[in-house]
């Protein structure tokens, strides 16, 4: 798969999930650069090889990338930490824009009311206007900070 569609499509599909129902899939910090919203962390390791410190989890799954091109190292990688809905999301959204150019992708990233330009560098994009923008009410957008922050607890608490 083309490197700007994977990362296009998986910023679609969390900012999918995260209106849908109130959190991301992946939840990786979101960010507007010059050609659109990404996910930062998901960013940065396309942009290294492995050799260059990539993540273990990332290089589990996909194999060294060939000019803009990234595949999976198997046809069947296991999906289990993610849910049937996640799953479904992913896939809708794979559906609807992998035939999508550079220029088409682009063009409807810019257009979302949560990107701006950030002139060359890169802003920090803020789950909440994207949920207040998706017309939810600020007593739900706090309720799912409240969830979000009870989840961080909730896991550093189980991995110590």
């Amino acid at each position: 798969m083309d490197i700007v569609s994977l990362l296009k499509i998986l910023y679609l599909s969390d900012r999918k999930c995260l209106i849908r129902r109130g959190r991301p899939i992946i939840g990786d910090r979101m960010v507007s650069m010059p050609h659109g919203p990404v996910l930062s962390r998901i960013y940065d390791q396309v942009k290294v090889g492995t050799e260059e410190g990539q993540d273990q989890a990332w290089s589990e799954y996909l194999c060294e990338r060939q000019g803009n091109k990234v595949s999976l190292r198997q046809e069947n990688p296991s999906t289990d930490e993610l849910s049937e809905y996640e799953r479904g999301i992913l896939a809708e959204e794979h559906e609807q824009y992998k035939n999508f150019s550079f220029a088409q992708l682009k063009k409807l990233t810019h257009d979302l009311p949560e990107y701006h330009d950030p002139d060359g560098s890169s802003l920090p994009i803020d789950p909440t206007d994207i949920l207040r923008e998706a017309g939810w009410s600020q007593e739900d957008i706090r309720e799912v900070l409240v969830d979000a922050r009870q989840e961080v607890f909730l896991h550093h608490a189980l991995c110590k």
